[in-house]
């Protein structure tokens, strides 16, 4: 409580902005725009007035400022970016109109920074996890997100990815897990080259944000593996038109703040979002405002933001899954042509049939083992940026790589006697492979050898090494015959290694074991707190939300109410 009030008496003796800084950063789902009595904006431009007038591409968090299937049938897609896929589906206007569709989907390479991490190997059924990488971009690249946007003067500045999501979707469907990154959080921006100008934009240490203007999405992606060590499939970023045209198209998303709010003020701070105490349905303007605001949530700071947007899209799948319809040819071809034209994906996603496939995987999962989360954060010494939280963010980025589920809810295995080794240590065939490739600190030369030694000194005398390298987050060995994980679950204890470090995969060929980045030097795994006992759901400073709160209200700040 005490420091939700220093937060509050700080925020009060901001300084007025100057003309400099009457520009916005605030993306997609972040406030911004310039305020209504600022030069270039006028009430007819409509759009959204301006949160704050940032213009520090962290974000402009200074001390006192802190982070911030057609017609007739049922329908689901995740959000706004993945909607389209569903109007596509519908809009049946033959070859060329699909052909029409493709066209408008800008594409881009999914990812920027070297290497990266290697896609992890399928489970014993075959199946392997889904990563989506969901962006909001606050670029202004047409009159209409100029309009919604405001801040004309930004209309050449390269774009910030203001709203950043990963997706996660389990290998076996069951369930979804979502988690969002602050924007201003700094992390390692690995080397990228811009695809188009092949300017080399050099590592550096930034806001998250940032890594966006570094070449393009796929250097967020890049950044994101980096930072979580979870291999992400694919990006999705949607711009302010397309969100509106999305949440026009729903007709209305129901939310809900616990007193009234106006987010604006003298200052030009606040989103322009106006709502009195209880439920509303939100859609086109009003629902970007609600996406956007920082100012008048919580403690005014993108931590709150993030939890609104949680309820919003949460919300937004339930009345969908209830049995909201679009039925209207011409609207759903309208839907298509502005959802499109608002995308940009990877070049793995480049034509509407293979979105439209991906928002059937998505429609599998039930809206009750849906999950959103914020990374644990903290805020730096100077608190003018935020930082993952030590521990719990490792924690819950390890959940999904190693596809656990952040409700808990996962099914429980009965416990079973672990089954004994039936191959003599001497005999066992482990290829030991060197995982430590990390695009930003770089591979480790000779760590399988080091492993091979060592597991030599300790009997298994059959091990050798396989000289390629890789790039992997955690430790693992990998089998493919059942009968093998007495043997594997022996070479782990020998090593010290958790067992959740032995995987079955279908597509493993004998044993391998990876040395991975969590293991770079020594002999000796570095064991840690835990390692026994791994976590099965989210810290309770990720402040998860289920899918199916529906009696989630946003919290209110005090200075924005009325």
């Amino acid at each position: 409580m005490r420091q939700s009030s220093v937060r509050g008496d700080r925020s009060r003796r901001r300084r007025e902005p100057d003309a400099q800084e009457l520009g916005w950063d605030d993306g997609l789902y972040a406030d911004g725009g310039l305020p209504p009595d600022a030069p270039g904006w006028t009430p007819a431009d409509g759009g959204v007035p301006p949160e704050d007038g940032d213009t520090s591409a962290d974000g402009g968090h200074r001390k006192g400022g802190r982070p911030r299937r057609g017609k007739g049938r049922k329908v689901l897609r995740w959000t706004a970016l993945s909607l389209a896929v569903l109007i596509v589906g519908g809009a049946g206007a033959g070859y060329w109109y699909y052909e029409h569709l493709n066209a408008n989907l800008r594409k881009a390479p999914r990812s920027l920074g070297g290497g990266g991490l290697k896609k992890p190997d399928p489970n014993a059924f075959g199946q392997s996890p889904l990563n989506i990488l969901l962006l909001g971009s606050d670029g202004r690249n047409s009159a209409e997100n100029i309009k919604l946007g405001g801040a004309r003067q930004d209309a050449d500045r390269k774009p910030l990815a203001d709203v950043q999501m990963l997706l996660h979707v389990s290998a076996d469907r069951s369930n979804m897990s979502v988690i969002s990154i602050p924007r201003d959080t700094r992390v390692t921006i690995p080397q990228c080259t811009d695809p188009k100008t092949h300017q080399v934009y050099p590592q550096t240490s930034a806001a998250i944000n940032q890594s966006l203007q570094h070449g393009g999405p796929g250097c967020t992606l890049a950044t994101w593996q980096e930072l979580t060590g979870v291999y992400i499939d694919h990006f999705m970023m949607v711009d302010f038109s397309g969100v509106v045209s999305m949440a026009d198209a729903i007709g209305g998303v129901p939310v809900c703040v616990d007193n009234n709010v106006y987010s604006h003020d003298s200052k030009g701070h606040g989103s322009g979002l106006k709502l009195t105490k209880g439920t509303h349905s939100v859609k086109g303007v009003q629902a970007l405002q609600w996406l956007r605001t920082r100012y008048g949530f919580e403690d005014n700071t993108d931590i709150g933001r993030a939890k609104a947007q949680h309820m919003y899209m949460n919300s937004m799948v339930r009345q969908l899954k209830q049995g909201t319809k679009l039925t209207d040819p011409g609207q759903l071809r309208d839907l298509a042509e502005a959802a499109t034209k608002s995308l940009t994906v990877d070049d793995g996603l480049d034509t509407v049939k293979k979105l439209y496939d991906l928002g059937g995987d998505l429609n599998r999962v039930p809206t009750k083992r849906i999950t959103m989360v914020t990374m644990p954060w903290q805020y730096s010494p100077d608190e003018s940026y935020v930082m993952p939280k030590p521990g719990d963010a490792e924690a819950t980025f390890a959940l999904l790589r190693n596809d656990t589920a952040l409700d808990g809810k996962d099914k429980k295995k009965k416990a079973t006697p672990d089954p004994k080794a039936s191959t003599p240590k001497g005999e066992l065939k482990v290829v030991v492979q060197n995982g430590t490739n990390s695009t930003v600190n770089g591979p480790v030369s000779g760590r399988a050898a080091v492993i091979q030694q060592r597991l030599a000194g300790l009997g298994y005398g059959a091990a050798g090494t396989d000289p390629a390298l890789t790039t992997q987050a955690d430790t693992t060995i990998t089998y493919r015959d059942k009968g093998l994980r007495g043997d594997a679950l022996a070479l782990a204890k020998a090593l010290g290694l958790p067992k959740g470090a032995v995987r079955e995969s279908s597509s493993a060929t004998g044993m391998r074991l990876v040395i991975g980045n969590d293991w770079r030097t020594g002999s000796a795994y570095p064991k840690t707190s835990g390692d026994d006992k791994s976590a099965d759901k989210a810290p309770d400073s990720a402040d998860a939300l289920n899918g199916e709160d529906s009696k989630a209200c946003m919290k209110v700040n005090p200075q924005y109410s009325f």
